[in-house]
């Protein structure tokens, strides 16, 4: 039997995001979304979902609170809903939308847990999509100042930020592939949209660092590993390819100054340029005090005639799955943390979200997801194999809290380690919570 032993410092959360727990969308003075807009459009959510009430955490946010407290949580990762502060992206600040957070915030503060802040998790102000959204430049400001109102506002209150969530879904999933909103699927404007958030990045932490305000800031891509089916070249050139569009495409302007070279050619061969302003590398190329990591899959892959621009097709080696369909692969996540830290240096990381989607039922008052409970252990164990080959890493947050709004798979997907009944919007802890408590207490568990 061994013993998984993490160091007495480590800090524990757990996630959401405002759209898909907070509901309450007409309420509080809140503009609407692109997620309001994306998910009343036929055909774009499954069954026809959307996120009005959501878990309806807007009004319950106490009773999650203390659903946290007994969980020992260090952290808990939320997101803003940016038409609740701005409701039309810019203008007037809505002082309802603030107040709401802030009693949000003082009730974490008041149980001892430490609010970590997610500015931008898609929901993006539908009056600024009906101007372009994020293919248009003065989206870069109108989030900017939206950052600074944030950073003004909660001083002294909220000590980590977060800029943007996943940039390559609020991107090149939302802009290229359509799966999210706003559902577009043109590269050009795909590849416009990514350099304008990671421009919106920069000038977020400019606004953080002229305003002296105390914490600390980072942002929180997702990564995914593709591992080459052989030692060829060709396998190994198609793997790094699909990696570089996850990881070098945001990692590397901010921490390098520059774009992947290979990725910008591809870009361009097929029928995207990449805009570069005059200024915009060196704000993007902005020091930051942590790294957020998001993971939840990988695969084998190999080279591929003509499969898509990179080449690059999966092979479905036999990994077991998770119930929305992705692979388990937890050696990715230890891949990924090694590879990040070889390439860009001792970055403080956390890890903003891990977890796994299970659709276990309530039975006789409980849940019985002893899926979730491996998942999670497996990805534990390969997060200590990367501390111990020198990951500087500083937390870890499960996704999600929660069961709750699954993005275009609408309520068809649970990924809670809370179970959340949407007709009665009772919360019923499953047994992952538990023993995630008992891992949080202990700091440390036992491979059996």
């Amino acid at each position: 039997m061994a013993v998984i032993q993490f160091p007495k410092d480590m800090k524990w959360g757990v996630a959401t995001a405002s759209y898909q727990i907070e509901g309450a969308t007409s309420e509080g003075g809140r503009g609407m979304s692109i997620w309001d807009t994306f998910s009343k459009t036929p055909g774009k959510v499954e069954n026809g979902d959307n996120g009005d009430v959501a878990c309806d955490s807007y009004h319950r946010y106490e009773e999650d609170i203390e659903i946290m407290e007994d969980l020992g949580v260090d952290f808990y990762r939320f997101s803003v809903a940016w038409p609740r502060i701005f409701p039309n992206g810019t203008g007037e600040v809505n002082q309802e939308g603030l107040d709401y957070y802030h009693r949000l915030v003082d009730g974490l503060l008041a149980k001892g847990i430490e609010p970590m802040c997610t500015l931008y998790h898609w929901d993006l102000p539908q009056a600024l999509q009906d101007n372009g959204g994020w293919g248009n430049r003065k989206t870069i400001e109108a989030f900017a100042n939206y950052a600074k109102v944030m950073f003004k506002e909660f001083q002294g209150k909220i000590k980590h930020w977060i800029t943007f969530n996943e940039p390559w879904c609020a991107s090149f999933l939302s802009n290229y592939f359509g799966v999210h909103a706003p559902g577009n699927k043109d590269l050009q404007l795909a590849v416009d949209a990514a350099h304008h958030m990671n421009v919106a990045h920069g000038k977020a932490v400019i606004h953080f660092r002229k305003l002296g305000v105390e914490g600390q800031i980072g942002y929180a891509p997702n990564a995914e590993w593709n591992e080459p089916y052989s030692d060829k070249q060709e396998d190994i050139d198609a793997c790094e390819r699909a990696n570089a569009f996850f990881i070098d495409w945001f990692f590397d302007p901010v921490f390098k100054g520059s774009y992947p070279k290979t990725l910008v050619n591809i870009f361009e061969e097929n029928g995207a340029q990449l805009h570069i302003e005059e200024g915009d590398m060196e704000i993007i190329n902005q020091p930051i005090d942590f790294l957020g990591i998001n993971y939840y899959t990988g695969s084998v892959g190999r080279y591929k005639e003509n499969e898509g621009m990179f080449e690059h097709e999966r092979v479905d080696t036999g990994y077991q799955k998770t119930d929305i369909g992705w692979n388990i692969y937890p050696d990715g996540f230890y891949n990924v943390l090694t590879h990040i830290a070889k390439t860009y240096g001792d970055v403080p990381i956390y890890i903003t979200e891990n977890g796994s989607c299970y659709n276990d039922e309530k039975e006789a008052g409980r849940v019985k997801d002893s899926k979730r409970i491996d998942y999670l252990q497996q990805h534990l164990i390969a997060l200590d194999r990367a501390m111990k080959s020198g990951v500087n890493i500083k937390g870890y947050v499960s996704w999600s809290l929660l069961d709750n709004f699954e993005w275009a798979e609408g309520y068809t997907m649970r990924f809670g380690i809370v179970y959340v009944d949407y007709r009665t919007l009772e919360r019923t802890k499953k047994d992952s919570f538990y023993w995630y408590k008992q891992v949080i207490s202990n700091k440390f568990f036992e491979v059996k």
